[in-house]
Order: C-alpha cells, then sequence, then structure tokens
C-alpha cells in the first residue's frame, strides 16, 4: 500500500490565520503523541516563496546565479526576498527611495546589455 503524504498546511485555507498539529505518529513502530504543535517558520510561506527559497539556497545566496535560475531580474529578486522575510518574521521592510529604486533599474540595464560601463556610470552621477 502506498501512503500519500501532503504538505501540511501552514495557514487554514477557510479564515487564512495559523494551524497547527494535534497529532504526530510513527510509521516504523506505530505509535503517536497528541498535543497541540507549532509550526516551524517554513510554514509561514506560500508554496511559491518556499520554491524561491529551495532556488535561493541552492545557488547559495548569489542573487546572480538566482536571477539566471529563475529568469528574472535582480530587482524582482530582491522583492521576492523581501516577500519572505517579511513571511517569516512579520515585519514589513522599508519601501526603497526613488533614488535607490532609480540606480537598481540603472544595474539592472547594465547587467541586461541595454546599456553599457560608460552609459551606466553618466546615469549614476546624474541627480
Amino acid at each position: 500500500m502506498i501512503k500519500v503524504e501532503h504538505p501540511i498546511p501552514g495557514r487554514c485555507p477557510v479564515c487564512t490565520g495559523p494551524t497547527f498539529v494535534e497529532r504526530v505518529g510513527c510509521d516504523a513502530c506505530g505509535s503517536a503523541v497528541e498535543g497541540r504543535f507549532a509550526l516551524d517558520w517554513p510554514h509561514q510561506l506560500t508554496r511559491e516563496q518556499l520554491a524561491f527559497v529551495k532556488v535561493f539556497v541552492s545557488c547559495r545566496g548569489k542573487i546572480k546565479d538566482v536571477e539566471e535560475a529563475l529568469g528574472i531580474s535582480y530587482p524582482t529578486v530582491v522583492s521576492r526576498l523581501d516577500q519572505v522575510v517579511e513571511a517569516v518574521t512579520g515585519q514589513s521592510q522599508p519601501s526603497p527611495s526613488p533614488a535607490s529604486e532609480r540606480r537598481l533599474k540603472i544595474l539592472e540595464d547594465l547587467a541586461a546589455g541595454r546599456i553599457d560601463l560608460n552609459q551606466a556610470e553618466q546615469k549614476l552621477r546624474e541627480r
């Protein structure tokens, strides 16, 4: 007989409140423990966020490698990472300033080959 194992939902499908585990069992000996068990931080993440974390860790946190693996831009990687941090800590990240967003866009254009190094330097010096 094949046992189907499903991931434990970290959020209630009805009200989106946090869930908990009430019974943990052992396949080998058949024993079980009952109580109220809290779920750890991975269960605070959506499936998409968990998949992102898996890629991020497998890339050893190198954002450039994450960009390549997922085919997304640097700002998108940072944004997804901020979402994961917020889900795990419960604290939202401060929004980047317009100047920071502008610098990120210039660096993204440079990395994508849309502008060359001289153009990037010139744009970064502009206010």
